[in-house]
């Protein structure tokens, strides 16, 4: 059976001051009526039952997803005591699908990421699953077509087309990966756009748990060692406990480094739907749109000589800009952001010395 996992944990710093170490990115409601974790469960579900969903996030955010999630049962989330990256998230979640399903297989994805139209995603996602089960050792990966020459993001290189799926769906882009690249400078990612052969890489996976778990074994030994330790008592008493021990003791790493640049078998879809990791304030201009001055604005606001702003306040709170341009001015009940559009990668150095300074309360 398929099983869908969502990676939650997740700080989301450049959207501060909305995003708080108490409410990341994945819990705000940023482009759309429900919060990113919401619409995320909102997409999957059409396919995959709340019983075989399975959020991984932070032991700090468990209580607010379950707030705002109330339909997922309490087995549904698993809160970690620490970060260590997505590989031992990843890890954690085989091992529970392997002990409620031997054989299934897993979907894996982040929380926030704005995704559309949820019927073109979920056909991906039963497409991707045709392929594991007809090679159950593949790992499958989605690419997206890239726009411009983004830095920002990783990279996957396309081989040849998988034969077999070409003959029996000639429309639907399925290769063989031939390289995953890390995150290019200007010149290279300018290389990448150019060439054709190249997608951003999604984050998104499908494969048979026990064929991660194998491959996690054979490159991450000692971390699975700790993960076999916490699975084993799973359901138990003693689970809370041993979760926070060893857990803890795991180096962390990325699913990338530890697996998928060392795997043969991978094939990357082109993604069928529209994708954006809303990574930024200006993701929000992106999506929303703007007016016939070049401003997003989210809130009351009264703008003179006002042009390429985004605007974001609460309801109640008038916000008044004069003469300005290019700006990213975002309010909350305790701090308020004025920063020019085009600088905002200093935000994360911002909440580094918001931490520096002891001002936890508005972190």
């Amino acid at each position: 059976m398929l099983h869908a996992v969502i990676m939650a944990g997740g700080s989301g710093t450049r959207f501060w001051p909305e995003s708080r170490s108490l409410r990341p990115k994945q819990l705000l409601q940023l482009v759309a009526e429900r919060t990113m974790i919401q619409s995320t469960v909102d997409r999957i579900e059409l396919l995959v039952p709340p019983d075989r969903l399975l959020i991984v996030t932070s032991k700090s955010l468990v209580e607010e997803i379950r707030q705002q999630l109330p339909e997922l049962p309490e087995s549904s989330i698993l809160g970690e005591p620490c970060r260590r990256d997505t590989a031992p998230c990843i890890g954690l979640a085989a091992l529970e699908i392997v002990r409620r399903d031997p054989e299934g297989i897993m979907a894996v994805m982040p929380s926030d990421h704005v995704i559309s139209p949820p019927e073109a995603f979920c056909a991906a996602i039963e497409l991707a699953a045709r392929l594991v089960e007809q090679s159950p050792g593949r790992i499958v990966t989605f690419g997206i077509r890239p726009t411009y020459a983004a830095e920002s993001f990783g990279y996957i290189e396309r081989g040849d087309a998988l034969s077999a799926e070409k003959k029996s769906n000639p429309a639907t882009g399925v290769y063989r990966v031939r390289q995953f690249r890390e995150k290019p400078q200007a010149e290279v990612a300018r290389h990448y756009l150019e060439a054709g052969t190249f997608y951003w890489n999604s984050g998104i996976f499908v494969w048979k748990a026990k064929t991660i778990i194998a491959a996690l074994e054979e490159r991450q030994p000692e971390m699975m060692e700790h993960l076999r330790k916490i699975s084993a008592v799973a359901g138990s008493p003693e689970f809370a406990g041993t979760l926070e021990r060893e857990f803890t003791a795991i180096r962390g790493i990325s699913i990338d480094y530890a697996v998928m640049e060392h795997a043969t078998d991978v094939v990357v879809i082109e993604a069928p739907f529209a994708w954006d990791d809303v990574g930024s304030w200006q993701a929000i201009a992106r999506l929303q749109g703007q007016d016939e001055a070049g401003n997003t604005i989210a809130g009351q606001h009264l703008g003179l000589r006002t042009t390429g702003t985004i605007v974001r306040g609460p309801d109640g709170h008038l916000i008044v800009t004069l003469g300005v341009e290019d700006l990213i001015v975002v309010h909350t009940p305790d701090a308020t952001l004025v920063a020019k559009k085009h600088d905002e990668e200093a935000i994360r150095e911002l909440v580094k010395l918001i931490a520096e300074r002891g001002w936890q309360q508005y972190l």
